[in-house]
């Protein structure tokens, strides 16, 4: 039974892959949304933007520096939603459907799932880090690996998460608005951009909706990693978020429900 579990994760794995890669012009974009951010912006907002030594630098860092944990995060949280979309086309082509009709839990089905758009999101990840290195972006090498198991527990948290949106999307035209409505404001009412300090100096609502965003505490616990240090705290409240988006995904996705949002569908075991 063990060698079956195995065998369905790979395929899982290797379908997304190959339709990654297969897919050029999605890894393009999703390196230039990133880079334009890294190159552009940061050039503009470097002496606009003042940064004070705060953790887990232990001095001042240039606004490049300071900005690319929170473009990692961007990277799996736009492709964690572009997964999604994936995810209402296959329901609506029945694709989807198929695989719930398999023997294996659905709930493990949808792990699989998850698992094969995080590590497109991990590799999406690494590809924008080595292009920050090659552009003089100071991060440590040895942090190039102690942040793996953050970029995996970011991408399954925003994996949950965008699963849970796309239950309810009947429609793919509907996908777009919907998904703009939830990426832009978790990104820019987060640390990504810039410190929380920062926020908290012009409005102190602002700030603690900031400090309730769970993808501020990705980006820190990805910002910490880099760096080797240790966040409990950000680490706790990205925790929570992965169980509680999983939770809500794998309740919509239950048997007894079906595959809401798309009509019905046949129900699973």
């Amino acid at each position: 039974m063990n060698a079956i579990w195995l065998r369905c994760m790979q395929g899982i794995l290797i379908r997304e892959t190959l339709r990654f890669l297969q897919q050029r012009e999605r890894f393009f974009a999703a390196l230039v949304r990133p880079l334009v951010w890294l190159v552009v912006f940061a050039a503009g907002f470097r002496t606009a933007l003042g940064l004070s030594i705060i953790e887990p630098y232990a001095s001042y860092v240039q606004y490049e520096v300071y900005i690319v944990p929170g473009l990692c995060a961007m990277v799996i949280l736009f492709n964690g939603m572009q997964s999604s979309l994936s995810l209402v086309y296959d329901r609506e082509m029945g694709s989807m459907r198929m695989l719930l009709t398999t023997p294996l839990p659905r709930w493990y089905l949808i792990f699989c799932r998850l698992l094969a758009g995080s590590f497109v999101s991990i590799l999406q990840v690494y590809a924008f880090l080595l292009i920050a290195l090659a552009f003089g972006v100071e991060v440590p090498w040895s942090g190039l690996i102690a942040v793996l198991p953050a970029l995996l527990l970011g991408g399954l948290t925003l994996g949950s998460l965008g699963l849970v949106l796309a239950a309810g999307i009947k429609q793919l035209e509907n996908f777009a608005g919907i998904m703009n409505f939830v990426i832009f404001p978790m990104f820019f009412l987060s640390s990504a951009l810039y410190p929380l300090w920062k926020m908290q100096e012009t409005s102190e609502v602002l700030y603690w909706i900031c400090q309730f965003n769970p993808f501020t505490h990705i980006v820190e616990l990805i910002r910490f990693s880099l760096y080797w240090q240790p966040a409990p705290t950000h680490l706790g409240w990205s925790m929570l978020a992965f169980v509680l988006f999983a939770g809500a995904a794998l309740w919509i996705y239950s048997p007894a429900r079906g595959l809401k949002g798309g009509g019905g569908g046949p129900p699973g075991r």
